[in-house]
């Protein structure tokens, strides 16, 4: 079975990472089955999209997310995760990767536009790199598919994976070989491999038979 496709931080080529306007191009792309973005919060609580905890890097304004509310991050076009979620609908494939410890209103809007009956998420998972947002959300929604995000696929970590309920480890792709991805399967874990920007890591990826392939630039094409 093919992996899935999902365009890391939508199509950057097209529009600022993390924007709605980049989620859109990925996903007119018939190759993106799709998308990851990061999550983190407005002063107020609201959960937004951006990467950086700053938004120097992307918006050229040295100020954090967590010290602008809505209206300002909108206007340097900084997105809610309730827009995002609304304008891509209900059909693409969702990894929401949390960058900052989440809080009610990030299970209300999730639970909003991709809740699944009582407990389940709809074409969607929850990926951090830190054990405790994971366990927060696990806590809350134990029917949620959750993603320990690692750069290495060390037994310790397949360990920690399973403790916490996960259903999959998310992998910087350079750290995955038959024998790692066999090692998590063992276990009962899905295997995602990140961020892939060439076709031929991608075809090499998918013959392990990973799950899905957060993939950027050529490999987004296909």
């Amino acid at each position: 079975m093919r992996p899935l496709r999902l365009a890391h931080r939508g199509d950057w080529r097209a529009a600022p990472e993390n924007t709605v306007a980049a989620m859109l191009a990925a996903l007119e792309m018939p190759t993106c089955d799709g998308l990851e973005f990061d999550v983190r919060f407005a002063s107020d609580g609201t959960p937004v999209l951006l990467h950086d905890a700053t938004l120097e890097r992307v918006q050229r304004v040295a100020s954090p997310v967590s010290e602008l509310d809505v209206e300002a991050l909108a206007a340097l076009g900084v997105p809610t995760l309730a827009k995002v979620l609304s304008a891509v609908g209900r059909e693409p494939f969702l990894d929401i990767e949390l960058k900052a410890p989440p809080n009610d209103e990030l299970i209300r809007v999730i639970q909003a536009a991709r809740g699944s009956g009582e407990s389940g998420l709809h074409r969607a998972a929850i990926s951090s790199f830190d054990p405790e947002i994971l366990a927060w959300v696990g806590a809350r929604r134990p029917g949620w598919a959750r993603w320990l995000n690692t750069r290495q696929l060390e037994t310790a970590t397949i360990e920690r994976a399973v403790d916490l309920g996960c259903e999959a480890v998310a992998v910087l792709w350079r750290a995955l070989d038959e024998h790692s991805v066999a090692d998590a399967r063992a276990a009962g874990l899905e295997v995602i491999a990140w961020t892939v920007r060439r076709r031929a890591t991608f075809d090499r990826l998918a013959r392990l038979g990973v799950k899905a392939i957060c993939v950027e630039a050529a490999a987004l094409d296909g």
